[in-house]
This record gives structure tokens, C-alpha cells and sequence, in this order.
């Protein structure tokens, strides 16, 4: 027979408060969960998913998060409609007389919830959260059907217009939340109903403001036990205060605690993101039981913006040296999991980054959370863009969706400014060129601004507001540019109009005008495609050399401008843009990464620029390993860039010194000779340790080159594919073939070349072809073309696409005009005299914008082919040509 176990009575005293505080903390009644599986899609409507009884197996079966517009990569009129989402929810027992709250994170652009049958409720915004009390609907002796239908084509919901892609879907995560019937406040604008600011702060003390509601969702009286602990970054304690609260029932009770003060706070800073965790919890004041519980992050900052000083944090001058982010990766559009939104920021801090525009819409609760513990300040913003319609709803749902980001978000110290218009002119201004048609939009447009100012500062005094503004003083002008407390200046000369140096130019006039106005350049970029490279780069060439160039133009104007507060460079991702044709169609490609989150070189060029903790060194030729040149009988030199923060460089090709060289703008580049298939590329810099003295930093990298001969033999013809890419300066590598197609170049005796015409491009998307590129340049008028080769068998190939019919341009690219002419052009081809076209018209044979190939076997007895293109109607043309000896 075993023995009792009698507790001495000092261990039991000892066991009592252990009992009684894991008794409470059993008792926290604030459960949630995700429910991102089981579910069923429809695409399209349905109206008949409501009904509990619908069957639904033949849908597709999904997880969360999810969108239905994969097709935007492919698709310029991507789907834009409905969808439906269904599963079934079995509640737990124990959630029995509770509270339950039902949130999506995201849903675009609108959802409607139905529980068994019943409609819960509407949200009208595609980048804020949503929550419904669905407890009247729910229940618990059988499952619960749950059906959405999430509309992505509604014309009263922001945004209407915007060079993106409007994702529609449930992509983020969908909630379910069990609460006592007494809790905080959960349906406060998709907020957990605590905000928490910091009244005053300074380096020698510091307050903490809480404020929020309760609720009782009881059918009687409570008396209840607020608590909030402010623990300090090191997880100790720094103050706790206790209010009791009487709460009748159905009553919503706010409260509002201010901290005593803490002495010397730590800091918050993007280099030191010093973070206090601020506890509440609501206790049954009778048992102590956890009703309901929340922890938030806050920071000790205070800053201000000038319009001659920049901007400062915590009393000091300091950069916002930033990036703008779009939230999709290609293929999944923007159904990203957490864990992409964390490596984002991990990606932008690791450059060195301080500062995001969150753009142009809210975003996962993840990406801010990393703001917050990584150290990044924000902008975030309401998609507001390119022009207000008269539409019914449309305000008021504006409205409503700047206090939901403001709330949801309130309580990030990271963020600093809070936008609600992005370039609110720009369609604007192009759809109505008539004064009476123009005077109402912007009376419009002004008292949507003036509104949402009201709101902003309402819902918010902490932080100051802004908006985005493209290249035109007409926002100055119509009154748009005094409303906000700082403007952002989407800038782009050098790329869209221009030159490089109207950028600052354009900063000047701005200051000189409106000095006391702060201003950030809120975007700058071009764009840059991976398979084009160029030794004479320029603006839409989509090269990688004119992105770095354009962009080693723009940082040192940013950095050295004091009265500028700092920059956002466009984009850090390629991001999709269903209404972009361009290189790389669906696609703005003006990233500092690939989709993939591959870096891009010019990457590295910020970081060098950026991190001053960190020797950077980086080889900046990842972007360009295999390449290719016309080769007499020396090696073809060409550049190699290198960029660092280290002051001089030295370079190596297969272990042979080029020299050393003192870095400029953090860049370094050398004429380097390449003459055979694989180069080993090296760089070497000495950077000086105060704790280890001087230490060697190296990087290195393989790189693989093609020789073309200039003049062609017989030998130096065996195996050789001659791709020239006519019309255009820039070398192209095919991703499907790795062939490079070399930089077009006139005739000249002995070589190769054409003969005649002038280099034309269009940015329309090229159909048939991946290799889009290709067809976009070409040479009009173009008179021949002439290859001085040996007798023999050849094989020629001929490009062709049409490009010369009005191609309805994107408002995006601004000033741009690809001069575009209607028109059927007819020419023949003639190669040695022999008529192998006779009359010829690439638009007839397969439509304009359509990539169209041909290729011709001769036998050549002259020792030259000549190609002649004598015209029928309108002008001869050329994309690329292709020659390669057979025998």
C-alpha cells in the first residue's frame, strides 16, 4: 500500500502562488489560430456557394495565402472579377459561451463573409484587415460552413488606376480569435483596440501612452483589473500601473494610462532599434482570472522634417537613405508567406537601407514587425492613385481605409509618416485637356485631399503626412502641394525625357521656389534586363549599364543635398505591371533584385555606398558572365566594374595585375582584355581594422567570353553562329539558347555590317518569342546588308517584326513617344541578286508586333553575300540576321 505524500506547510505556501499563477495563466482566454487550409476556390461568381447545402467538390482545393491573377505575367487584361472561397469550420467545445472573431489580413479588393447561410458582413479595401464578431453566427453541435466572395474589379474601392497589378484573392492570413465576453476591443478598424505613443521623449526621460477600449459582450455588469508592465529592452521591468474598471453590460469602455516617466530611455534608432514591450492584461478583478491579454512593441524616437535642414532623428541630421517595395514575386503574384516578407527586409537592411515606402498600399504585418526589429524607418500609404472619380462611395471608402492603416498600424515605431495620393495628377491631367472638363476633377481631387488630411491628423498627431507627387509643379499650383506636411517628388529624368542632370536641376527650382517645404524623392529608377549590356548605354535601352549609370548619377545628388531628406529608390523588387510591355512585358524591371530576390550588381553599389560598418567589395560583372565581342587580332577590351567603400582596388584577369585604382563613388572600373572561352576574374582591397590592422579583402568570379572574328575565313567561320542584333547598340543573351546577339555596326571592306537606315525601337510587347528584346529595336530604311565571307553553303537568318502601328502606350512612361506610324511596309530581299522575297510585308505575313524568322540556304560564289531590301511601299526594315557557314 503506497503512502501519502504530506507537503510540509512551507512548501505549500511556497505551491499556492505557483498554483494560483499557472491557474491564470491556464485561464488566458485569448485564443487564436489560423485557418489557412481546407479551403475550396471558385473563379468567377456563384451565388449559390452561400447555402450550406452547395457542393463544392469539384472546386480547386487551395491554402492560403492565395490570388487567382498568376495570369497578370502573361496577360495585359489580366482577370478581373470574382472568386469564391469555401471550407468548413468545427469549433472547438471549449470556445462555448465566448466571443469569436473571424479576421483576414487581406482580401482584394472587397470580401463578403457568409456563415451557414447568413450574411456577416462586407469589407471594402484590398490591403487592410477586417474583422467580424461571428459569434451570433456559429455553432457548435455541427460544422459551420463558411463561404467569401472576394471581388477584385470594384470601381469605388482604391485603387482604380496604378502601374501595378491588382492582385485579387484572400492572400494573407485568415483568423480565427475565442475571447471571454469581456475583451479588449477587437473590431476597432481591424486593430486589437490598443494604442500605444510616447508622449514625451528625450534622451533623459521618457512617457508611454496606452489607450484602448474594453468591451462587454455580457449580459451583465463586470467588474474587471486593467494592467500594463513596461518591460524594458533587456526584458526587466520599468513600470506597472493597475486601474480597476466597472463595466456594465454591452458597454465599450475606453481607458487612457500614461506611464511615470523612465529615466535615460534607450533610444530607437534604425542602427540601435532599442524596442519596450508594453503588457496589457484585463483580469476578473473577483478570481484574477486572464480575460484577455495583449503585448505590443514600442520605441523611444522623436524626429522633424525641414525644408532646409532635411530631416532629423532624435535631435541629429540624418539621410533617409531608402527603397520603395511592392509585395508580389513572380510566379505567385502576392500570395507571400511571412517568411518572404521577413527575407525582404532582411535584403534591404543587409544593403543598408534605413528607410521603406511602403508602396503603395499597406502591407503584411510581418514587413512592419521587421521595420520595428530591424531598425527601418516608414512611410505607409493608402493606393490612392492617378486621378479621383465620381464615384458613389468612393471617399468614403478612402476614408475608411486610411483610419484602418492608421490604426492597424499605429503602434510601429518605425513609422514616421503616414501618405494618402501617389501622382493623383497624372492621369488626371491626360485624360481631360480641356479647362471645363479638368476644374471639377481637381475641385474633387483637392477636397479628397483636404479630407483625408482631416482624418490623418485626427486619427493621428505623432506623425506627419504626406504625399507623392510625379515631375510637374501643377501640384504647387492647384493647391495640392501645401496640404500635406512634406511632399514626396517621383522623379525620372534621364530616363523617361530628359537628361541625368535635370534631376537636380528640377530639386533646385523646387527649394528655391518652396524652401520652407520639406521634400523626399519619393521614386527614381530605370529599368535593366539582365540579357541586355551595352558599351554605349542610354535612357530605355533597358541595359544594366544605363541602370547603373542613371543610378550613380542620382545617390550622391541625394546624399549631398542637405535640404533633401532622403530618397526611396523605385523599386526593390522587378514587380509586376500587367500594363508594361517594354524588355520584359508584365513586368517593371527597375528592381535592385530579380523577382527571385537574386541581387542585382548595382545592389552592391548601395551597399558600398550605405555600409560604412562593412569593407564592400563586389565584382560587379554577376549580371554580365557570358560575354561577347568583335575580335581583330588583339583581345577585345572590355569594362569591369567593381564597387566598394574600400579607397583603391586592384584587378586581376587569370592572376595577371591590371593595376591598382582609387575608387570614385564608390566605383572602380577597368578596361580588362578578354581573347579566350574562360576568364578567372579577381579583385583585391586592403581595408585597415583599428583591432587587426590591415586586412586583404578579395572577391572573385568566372567569366566567359565569345569571340566573333572581325574579318570571317574559313577557319574562324567553322562552328560560328554571327547573331547581330540590328538596329541597336546593345549586346543580347537568349535565356533559352545563351546565343549572344552581337551590337549592330556599319559595313566596312573586309568585315561585316549594314548598309543604310537608322535605328528605330518600340516598347510594345513582341508575341511568338521570348526573346522580346530582339524585335523591339531594328534598322528602317535600311538599304543592305554585307558579310565579305568565303565561298560556300551558308544559312541566313532574318528577324522581322513590324513595329510601325500606334501601340496604345502606357501613361507610365510619361514624356516618352515611341513615334509610332500606321502603316504596311513591303520590301523584297535579295541575297546575291537572287530574288528570295519578292514583295515582303512582315505586318501582312504575321501581324504587327508579331516575331516573324526566315531563313534561307544559298550556296556563295563571290566571296561576299550581299543583301539588298529595295522597298514596294513605306520603308524597308530589319530586327536582327543571323549567318552561319554549313559547309
Amino acid at each position: 500500500m503506497r503512502k501519502k505524500k504530506i507537503f510540509p506547510a512551507r512548501k505549500l505556501r511556497i505551491l499556492i502562488p505557483i498554483i494560483l499563477f499557472l491557474s491564470q495563466t491556464v485561464c488566458a482566454q485569448h485564443e487564436s489560430k489560423t485557418i489557412n487550409d481546407g479551403w475550396k476556390f471558385h473563379k468567377g461568381e456563384c451565388e449559390a456557394a452561400v447555402s450550406t447545402a452547395y457542393d463544392d467538390s469539384t472546386w480547386n482545393s487551395i491554402h492560403l495565402p492565395h490570388t487567382w491573377n498568376t495570369d497578370a505575367y502573361v496577360e495585359k487584361k489580366y482577370y478581373q472579377g470574382t472568386g469564391w472561397y469555401r471550407r468548413m469550420l468545427t469549433l472547438p467545445q471549449s470556445w462555448k459561451g465566448k466571443q469569436i472573431f473571424l479576421k483576414l489580413d487581406a482580401a482584394s479588393k472587397a470580401a463578403t463573409i457568409h456563415i451557414n447561410g447568413k450574411n456577416v458582413g462586407e469589407h471594402a479595401g484590398g490591403y487592410t484587415a477586417s474583422t467580424f464578431d461571428i459569434t451570433p453566427f456559429c455553432t457548435f453541435g455541427t460544422p459551420n460552413s463558411l463561404a467569401i466572395r472576394v471581388d477584385n474589379a470594384r470601381q469605388d474601392i482604391p485603387p482604380i488606376s496604378g502601374d501595378f497589378t491588382f492582385f485579387g484573392g484572400i492572400y494573407r492570413d485568415v483568423w480565427l480569435t475565442a475571447v471571454p465576453k469581456q475583451h479588449f476591443h477587437l473590431t476597432n478598424h481591424g486593430s486589437d483596440g490598443i494604442f500605444i505613443s510616447t508622449p514625451q521623449v528625450s534622451q533623459e526621460k521618457g512617457t508611454i501612452l496606452i489607450r484602448g477600449e474594453v468591451k462587454n459582450d455580457a449580459n451583465q455588469k463586470a467588474s474587471l483589473e486593467l494592467e500594463h508592465t513596461v518591460y524594458n529592452p533587456d526584458g526587466s521591468i520599468a513600470h506597472t500601473k493597475k486601474q480597476s474598471i466597472q463595466i456594465k453590460a454591452g458597454e465599450l469602455y475606453s481607458f487612457r494610462t500614461e506611464t511615470a516617466p523612465i529615466p535615460s530611455p534607450k533610444l530607437w534608432t534604425p542602427e540601435t532599434p532599442h524596442l519596450y514591450r508594453v503588457e496589457s492584461i484585463l483580469r476578473d478583478k473577483k478570481t484574477k482570472t486572464i480575460l484577455d491579454h495583449s503585448n505590443h512593441h514600442t520605441g523611444f524616437r522623436w524626429f522633424n522634417f525641414d525644408g532646409e535642414q532635411g530631416f532629423c532623428l532624435n535631435g541629429k541630421p540624418y539621410k533617409l537613405r531608402g527603397i520603395c517595395r511592392h509585395q508580389d514575386q513572380k510566379p505567385i503574384g502576392v500570395a507571400l508567406t511571412d517568411e518572404m516578407h521577413r527575407r525582404d527586409m532582411k535584403l534591404m537592411k543587409e544593403m543598408g537601407a534605413n528607410f521603406i515606402r511602403i508602396s503603395h498600399y499597406p502591407q503584411d504585418d510581418a514587413l512592419l514587425e521587421m521595420c520595428d526589429k530591424l531598425g527601418m524607418l516608414a512611410w505607409e500609404e493608402i493606393p490612392i492613385i492617378d486621378i479621383v472619380p465620381d464615384t458613389p462611395g468612393y471617399a468614403e471608402n478612402c476614408e475608411r481605409n486610411l483610419r484602418e492603416m492608421i490604426r492597424q498600424h499605429y503602434n510601429h515605431p518605425s513609422i514616421i509618416t503616414w501618405g494618402y495620393m501617389n501622382e493623383i495628377l497624372l492621369v488626371t491631367q491626360r485624360r481631360y485637356k480641356k479647362e471645363e472638363e479638368l476644374k471639377p476633377v481637381l475641385e474633387r481631387t483637392l477636397a479628397l485631399a483636404k479630407r483625408l488630411e482631416d482624418v490623418l491628423k485626427e486619427e493621428d498627431t505623432t506623425r506627419v503626412s504626406t504625399m507623392a507627387f510625379h515631375g510637374s509643379n501643377s501640384y504647387n499650383e492647384v493647391g495640392l502641394g501645401s496640404i500635406t506636411d512634406i511632399v514626396g517628388w517621383n522623379l525620372y529624368q534621364g530616363w523617361y525625357g530628359g537628361d541625368l542632370t535635370g534631376f537636380e536641376r528640377f530639386l533646385t527650382e523646387q527649394h528655391q521656389k518652396y524652401p520652407s517645404h520639406p521634400m523626399i524623392v519619393s521614386e527614381y529608377g530605370a529599368g535593366s534586363d539582365r540579357r541586355l549590356h551595352s558599351l554605349q548605354p542610354h535612357a530605355f535601352d533597358f541595359s544594366i549599364e544605363y541602370q547603373q549609370k542613371y543610378l550613380e548619377h542620382y545617390l550622391p545628388v541625394l546624399e549631398e543635398t542637405p535640404y533633401i531628406c532622403g530618397g526611396t529608390h523605385w523599386n526593390f523588387i522587378d514587380f509586376s505591371s500587367a500594363l508594361r510591355d517594354e524588355s520584359m512585358p508584365r513586368i517593371n524591371n527597375k528592381g535592385l533584385v530579380y523577382a527571385d530576390r537574386t541581387p542585382k550588381d548595382v545592389y552592391y553599389y548601395y551597399k558600398a555606398a550605405w555600409r560604412h560598418d562593412i569593407p564592400v567589395l563586389h565584382i560587379a560583372s554577376r549580371d554580365w558572365t557570358h560575354r561577347a565581342g568583335v575580335q581583330g587580332e588583339a583581345p577585345v577590351m572590355l569594362p569591369v566594374k567593381v564597387y566598394t567603400n574600400l579607397p583603391e582596388v586592384e584587378l586581376f584577369i587569370d592572376g595577371k595585375s591590371l593595376g591598382k585604382q582609387k575608387a570614385t563613388n564608390y566605383t572602380a572600373t577597368f578596361e580588362v582584355p578578354f581573347s579566350r572561352k574562360e576568364h578567372f576574374v579577381s579583385a583585391k582591397a586592403e581595408n585597415k581594422e583599428a583591432t587587426t590592422g590591415i586586412r586583404i579583402i578579395e572577391d572573385g568570379i568566372r567569366l566567359n567570353f565569345t569571340p566573333t572574328p572581325m574579318m570571317l575565313n574559313e577557319t574562324n567561320l567553322r562552328g560560328l553562329e554571327l547573331a547581330v542584333n540590328v538596329g541597336s547598340h546593345c549586346f543580347y543573351t537568349s535565356d533559352e539558347s545563351q546565343l549572344t546577339w552581337l551590337p549592330d555596326q556599319s559595313y566596312t571592306e573586309g568585315s561585316w555590317g549594314y548598309i543604310g537606315g537608322e535605328s528605330k525601337s518600340s516598347q510594345g510587347q513582341i508575341q511568338n518569342t521570348n526573346d522580346g528584346p530582339l524585335f523591339q529595336t531594328l534598322r528602317s530604311g535600311i538599304e543592305g546588308y554585307r558579310f565579305d565571307v568565303p565561298n560556300g553553303d551558308y544559312e541566313i537568318e532574318f528577324l522581322f517584326t513590324d513595329i510601325f502601328r500606334e501601340n496604345a502606350a502606357a501613361v507610365y512612361l510619361l514624356d516618352r513617344n515611341s513615334g509610332a506610324e500606321s502603316r504596311e511596309n513591303r520590301f523584297s530581299i535579295i541575297i546575291n541578286d537572287v530574288v528570295v522575297e519578292e514583295d515582303f510585308s512582315p505586318c501582312r505575313e504575321s501581324d504587327y508586333f508579331q516575331a516573324l524568322r526566315k531563313r534561307y540556304n544559298i550556296t556563295n560564289f563571290r566571296n561576299k553575300i550581299e543583301i539588298h531590301f529595295p522597298v514596294r511601299n513605306g520603308k524597308s526594315l530589319l530586327n536582327g540576321i543571323k549567318l552561319r557557314k554549313l559547309y
